[in-house]
């Protein structure tokens, strides 16, 4: 009996001693694996910064994404509405290109029509003057002829006027010879009839007042 509890003594303690080193192999395997599960923590620790860090990063970069997209879009949309400006002006430039040739060509026809109206006026102000110099000379020679006319009949009343005037002082000299032969006789009767010797300048008088007068009117006449 006593040897049989010695057997199970020593295969209890080396049991305990296989159980001892399994629970030594446990506690290594549990440090290892507490090991690896604070490295696996701080991996994962680390892995959620990162992954934080890249969802931010993700988040920045399609931020940044749809900034150039939206960018790009916009460049699309000037592009496209340059060249719809670009096409409008070519199409503006083509209608003022046919304008201008359009404003040339009839520049160029009024300017003819202009040229020939000024030929066309200046024959008109030629043929004008022309006439205005025919009229003008017809004129000149007709109020020469006129003024000749006018200068000889001027020239035949002056003539007739003398004539005249040479007959009238004929006939007041006639006259005053007539009247001289009156007086003398009046005087030579009225010295008869008086028989006072000092009323004999009363005639004389009236003789000097008569002789007075006709040279007065001869004056005149000559006048």
């Amino acid at each position: 009996m006593k040897k049989s509890a010695v057997v199970d003594l020593d295969k209890l303690i080396e049991d305990f001693s296989v159980l001892e080193q399994k629970m030594t192999d446990l506690k290594g395997k549990n440090s290892l694996l507490e090991m690896r599960l604070d490295e696996a923590k701080r991996l994962m620790t680390l892995t959620q910064t990162k992954e934080k860090y890249l969802r931010e990063e993700r988040d920045g970069l399609l931020l940044a994404v749809n900034t150039l997209r939206s960018t790009i879009q916009q460049q699309c949309d000037l592009r496209v509405e340059n060249e719809k400006l670009k096409n409008s002006i070519c199409d503006l430039e083509r209608q003022n290109n046919s304008k201008l040739q359009k404003s040339a060509a009839h520049m160029e026809s009024l300017k003819g029509e202009m040229e020939a109206q000024v030929a066309e006026h200046q024959k008109e102000i030629s043929e004008i003057q022309e006439q205005l110099q025919c009229k003008f000379e017809a004129k000149h020679l007709e109020m020469e002829e006129a003024m000749q006319k006018k200068e000889a009949e001027l020239e035949e009343m002056r003539k007739k006027m003398k004539e005249q005037k040479r007959e009238k002082q004929a006939e007041i000299i006639k006259l005053q010879m007539e009247f001289s032969a009156k007086m003398a006789r009046a005087q030579s009767t009225t010295v008869k009839l008086q028989q006072p010797v000092g009323s004999c300048p009363l005639p004389q008088n009236i003789y000097k007042r008569g002789e007075s007068t006709l040279t007065l009117e001869l004056h005149n006449t000559d006048a």
